[in-house]
């Protein structure tokens, strides 16, 4: 190999280096545009999304209805923007519950050790023996549907996920000099953690959260799809789906197609933001 041959590569590297960039910030701009229409999504709405034009149904786009009309006669465009907001605030809800309590179990074992350390990662495997779509079930089957029962269950089925995560970065950072310093001057264990640990294990508990936040709306809207999740006039993705197989199988596909591709560029959209994310990370920290 030629002295020359790293000079003929870097142009090829930057190329692959700026088409990763774009793909990046173009997912980074349609994750916040999605979270933007989970907020104000029922504003945005141009018409009532359980209103019905029978005249209307199962036709496609038109003035009066830019993205067609379902088997009902619902505007598709509307429910997709109202629904935006049941379907993607849930899994919201339940990132940031099982961050913020996973983070507190990881670190808590991962500093303490001993049997605070055996007792809180039994715990956590004992979650893991269980399918987050199989706890969501039990807990509605329990507590009715709705959007609480199946939130509260993912959060504490992704839980273990953040919590081994943060014990094993914890169990890392205690060996670094750093660390020791603080004690040395006196510095209390939880402000060492709150201070120093937790921000320095943040970006890659960040870059696994936004992982698991596109495992919890694919779950969530296969509750909806069942008919387990919010209440039935509630539109939500999940249940667009389920309502657009019969016009899908009539030659009407545009109901059910449009909000499986919301969710499916959404998911892609995070987890691609996570992956840059953690390769961030993994550059800095190498």
């Amino acid at each position: 190999m030629s002295a020359v041959d790293p000079i003929i590569h870097r142009p090829v590297l930057a190329g692959l280096r700026t088409g990763r960039n774009r793909l990046y910030l173009t997912c980074l701009a349609f994750a916040a545009l999605m979270v933007a229409v989970a907020l104000a999504g029922p504003w945005l709405a141009p018409a009532d999304p359980n209103a019905s034009d029978l005249g209307a149904a199962l036709t496609g786009p038109s003035p009066a209805h830019p993205l067609g009309a379902d088997a009902a006669g619902r505007d598709t465009l509307s429910r997709l923007l109202a629904g935006a907001s049941a379907s993607l605030l849930g899994p919201i809800a339940v990132v940031l519950f099982s961050t913020v309590a996973g983070v507190l179990v990881g670190v808590t074992a991962g500093w303490f050790g001993g049997w605070p350390d055996t007792f809180l990662s039994r715990a956590a495997e004992l979650l893991l023996a269980f399918p987050a779509l199989l706890v969501a079930i039990v807990f509605v089957s329990l507590y009715g549907t709705g959007l609480a029962a199946p939130v509260i269950a993912l959060s504490l089925a992704y839980l273990p996920y953040v919590s081994r995560l943060a014990r094993n970065l914890t169990l890392s950072e205690r060996r670094l000099p750093y660390l020791a310093a603080y004690r040395v001057q006196g510095f209390s264990g939880l402000a060492i953690c709150v201070r120093h640990l937790i921000p320095n294990i943040a970006p890659v508990v960040l870059a696994q959260s936004s992982v698991n936040f596109g495992y919890a709306l694919l779950d969530l809207s296969a509750l909806s799809y069942l008919g387990l999740g919010v209440p039935p006039l509630t539109p939500t993705w999940g249940s667009m789906i389920n309502d657009g197989q019969s016009a899908l199988l009539q030659g009407h596909p545009l109901s059910a197609i449009l909000p499986c591709a919301a969710i499916v560029l959404t998911v892609v959209a995070f987890n691609v933001v996570a992956e840059h994310w953690a390769d961030r990370v993994s550059r800095r920290r190498g």
